[in-house]
């Protein structure tokens, strides 16, 4: 499509569109994030990477946040008993998400006050870790659960799915 019509994003009625969405939004936050650690580790933060880490702190304490109880609570229901290997799976996720959350809460409050980052080196292998763990847990995701996901969820249980995600953000959308 040309850059003047951009294809529309997914919205709630394409619920697994729309995690696919959210996964390209968390990788674009992980290389801002990099790039947040890289101008760190050569010289102080400018205007700019103030900005870029603020835009990370509020991404991931906010959207990405409700991205993994979409999951959690809504996706992850619908398929953990299809098999046992998606049972795997789905419990392998889940622990990533606690790993996630683990070094994020160590990132967020520096990313709070970025200018006052006192370790630089322990910063920068905490988002390597965090980035790392993002990329691959992402790849999973895609590759392993949602490409799965597409054909075992009805379209009726699509719905549902999409309703629960917007209802988490407080949208209100009605089921046909």
């Amino acid at each position: 499509m040309s850059e003047l019509f951009p294809e529309q994003a997914p919205d709630f009625t394409d619920p697994l569109g729309l995690l696919r969405a959210c996964h390209e939004r968390v990788l674009a936050s992980c290389t801002l994030l990099e790039a947040v650690n890289q101008q760190l580790q050569s010289d102080a933060l400018d205007d700019d990477g103030v900005k870029a880490a603020t835009q990370v702190q509020r991404y991931f304490s906010t959207a990405a946040k409700l991205h993994h109880q979409d999951e959690e609570q809504d996706l992850f229901p619908l398929l953990v008993r299809t098999s046992l290997k998606i049972a795997q799976i789905i419990h392998d996720l889940k622990q990533d998400h606690q790993k996630i959350d683990g070094f994020w809460a160590e990132l967020e409050p520096q990313l709070k006050r970025p200018r006052s980052i006192e370790d630089k080196q322990a910063f920068a292998e905490v988002v390597e870790q965090f980035v790392s763990l993002n990329r691959a847990h992402v790849a999973r995701e895609n590759e392993e659960l949602l490409a799965v996901a597409e054909h075992l969820i009805s379209d009726k249980e699509q719905k549902r799915l999409g309703a629960a995600m917007a209802k988490r953000r407080g949208v209100t959308i009605y089921l046909k």
